[in-house]
């Protein structure tokens, strides 16, 4: 698989504070600049913005059924290795966060084996975490 290069994520967060208690101590992702109404981070290599907008209200009920779950729409993520996405599984099994969907194994056995969760943050942006059993098999059919 080619070497990909880091992309830069933005996202809206309605409490700038209490998002980045989030981002900064439950998921113990690394912080970078900042200022009065934005952070950033390293999510796992790529820039992450979180920008606060009081006004954020993503939609609670808008989702999508993927393999018999109701997976959250809009949803942003990251692919992870597998041991990485299971140690961070049982991070945040741990910290009890409140998983939309529970860590998983998706398509077991067949081209595209994949774990995968969703949580949501405190402004009720979605997050979905997965990882592929053959990182060579992202785009299997």
């Amino acid at each position: 698989m080619a070497s990909l290069t880091p992309f830069h994520l933005a996202v809206p967060v309605n409490n700038l504070a209490e998002a980045r208690t989030f981002y900064s101590n439950t998921l113990n992702f690394r912080e970078g600049r900042s200022d009065v109404h934005w952070v950033d981070y390293d999510f796992y290599g790529h820039q992450f913005v979180i920008h606060e907008d009081k006004s954020h209200a993503p939609n609670p009920d808008a989702f999508s059924i993927v393999d018999g779950h109701e997976v959250p729409v809009p949803h942003f993520g990251v692919v992870l290795e597998w041991k990485t996405f299971h140690e961070f599984a049982e991070q945040l099994k741990q910290k009890k966060i409140d998983f939309v969907i529970e860590p998983y194994i998706r398509f077991k056995g067949k081209p595209g084996e994949q774990a995968t969760m969703f949580f949501k943050d405190p402004s009720g942006n979605a997050l979905e975490f997965k990882s592929f059993k053959d990182m060579n098999q992202v785009f299997a059919k």
